[in-house]
């Protein structure tokens, strides 16, 4: 799909500001010029990032409550969807802060780089969020190509306290991931088929119990 067709649909869906356009065109260029030698995203998406990475990571701001005061973006790497996220929160003028956990040090770079060029209100951290002494007390989670779900689920129960609500996007292989995930877990959730990919689903976790078997 031609660059521009793509901005166009990511306009129409989203409704945006033009402000909010460039900052985007700006995180693109930045992306771009960094996969080169980091591998951000693969080679493949590369010309489709206003939909396949742009679009997609946005479609979870609308279930963000206006009271939610943070989000963490867990194993973010090229800062999707947690960037995107944030660029969206100033477009709406929501007032949460963001929290991205990536252990590359080069990715690191790249994306507080990348929050210092375009001004956000953008933590980045350098952590293995797996290292035992990390723990985490925020509002709101987003994990988009990080792990499994059952090694999302199991960190979140290890490590996460009092949070409100998961965000988990699942490529093709979801409805499965969540099928086995069910036997160890009780989860309360919502789901909602992707905006960009029929196969794909986002979940959006409310409440998650181990079972005692």
């Amino acid at each position: 799909m031609d660059k521009f067709i793509q901005m166009d649909t990511f306009g129409r869906f989203t409704q945006v500001s033009r402000e909010t356009i460039t900052s985007l065109k700006k995180y693109e260029y930045l992306l771009v010029k960094a996969n080169k030698s980091l591998n951000l995203i693969g080679n493949s998406t590369i010309n489709q990032i206003w939909i396949r990475h742009f679009l997609d990571s946005i479609q979870v701001i609308d279930f963000i409550d206006k009271n939610d005061k943070n989000l963490v973006d867990l194993g973010s790497g090229a800062g999707l969807p947690g960037l995107v996220l944030a660029i969206a929160a100033k477009d709406r003028k929501l007032t949460f802060k963001v929290k991205l956990i990536e252990k590359s040090p080069k990715k690191v770079k790249f994306l507080k780089d990348t929050v210092k060029a375009l001004n956000l209100n953008v933590e980045v951290l350098q952590q293995n969020i797996f290292d035992e002494h990390i723990k985490f007390f925020e509002d709101v989670f987003v994990t988009r190509a990080f792990k499994p779900l059952k090694i999302i689920l199991q960190l979140i129960h290890n490590k996460a306290n009092n949070w409100k609500k998961i965000f988990i996007f699942l490529g093709k292989t979801g409805k499965n991931e969540l099928l086995q995930a069910s036997k160890s877990w009780d989860i309360e959730y919502k789901q909602r088929v992707s905006v960009t990919s029929n196969d794909s689903t986002v979940i959006e976790i409310n409440r998650l119990i181990k079972k005692i078997n």
